[in-house]
């Protein structure tokens, strides 16, 4: 069966990524924030952590014990060597994110953490709702120009489907203005998200695409001080590598007590 079509042109990503400006990574910082919150709850002390991402200058002093990798194809991580790994801003990327994190769940340890942060399916909903519109009107077709990314239900189905114990995934949603399209685009190729899909056109696109692709911005999502809003969906796993000592979920039917008791109603036989 012959293998799918990359996603993703990892060169071109590579690329985007060395033009970014770190004064520009707000949704990084975000990204930081939560893992922070998420590691300061539990109980314990990691003393071999890894970070995976694409932008390792700003990730690399998060922790600075951390083993810091690229999100390659193929991870540079030791199986069972980590009590902690990281996936930062990068799995949106993927071209197999399941494959991403069966790696990060080998890497880790038994009950090793993992903490994964990533752009959801939300994100950018009225760019690509926009150019998709303006690009119809004014060839009839239509290129790929904004990621697609995985909605939060497929991404914690995908902490199960890759074998982690414990899987939880929660979203935060979070809204930027700017004055116009055209500085929303040049605001993502300076965070390192420009278009860099496998399947985009390489030729220009018309020259009346973006200024009617913001005309119809301003038109559908304006807001009252002139300026557009642009959603981001930022996406939160966690999960844990399986072990023993791990809370374990009850047989079927090997409850000890009813539950209509413990909530003190009455308890009536469904009909035949």
């Amino acid at each position: 069966m012959p293998s799918p079509a990359p996603l993703t042109d990892r060169a071109a990503l590579a690329r985007n990524r060395a033009r970014s400006r770190p004064g520009a990574l707000f949704l990084h910082q975000a990204a930081r924030d939560e893992v922070e919150d998420r590691i300061s709850i539990v109980n314990r002390q990691f003393t071999r952590p890894a970070i995976i991402t694409g932008h390792p200058d700003f990730w690399r002093d998060l922790l600075p014990d951390a083993v810091v990798v690229p999100d390659d194809e193929v991870l540079a991580l030791v199986p069972g060597a980590h009590d902690l790994v990281i996936h930062a801003m990068a799995l949106h990327w993927a071209n197999d994110p399941v494959g991403q994190l069966v790696q990060a769940r080998r890497a880790l340890a038994a009950d090793g953490l993992f903490l994964g942060v990533s752009l959801g399916g939300q994100s950018l909903q009225e760019l690509r709702a926009t150019l998709a519109q303006a690009e119809v009107a004014l060839t009839g077709g239509l290129s790929p120009r904004v990621l697609p990314m995985a909605e939060i239900r497929d991404l914690g189905g995908l902490l199960q489907r890759a074998g982690f114990a414990l899987p939880v995934a929660d979203s935060l949603t979070l809204t930027a203005t700017y004055s116009g399209t055209l500085d929303l685009m040049h605001d993502l190729r300076a965070m390192g998200e420009g278009n860099a899909l496998a399947a985009r056109h390489r030729m220009p696109p018309p020259r009346a695409l973006f200024a009617r692709a913001d005309a119809l911005y301003h038109a559908t999502y304006g807001l009252p001080d002139g300026r557009i809003p642009a959603t981001f969906d930022l996406i939160t796993l966690t999960g844990w590598a399986p072990d023993a000592s791990q809370p374990q979920p009850l047989r079927p039917g090997s409850a000890q007590a009813r539950l209509a008791d413990a909530l003190g109603t009455s308890e009536a036989p469904l009909d035949e």
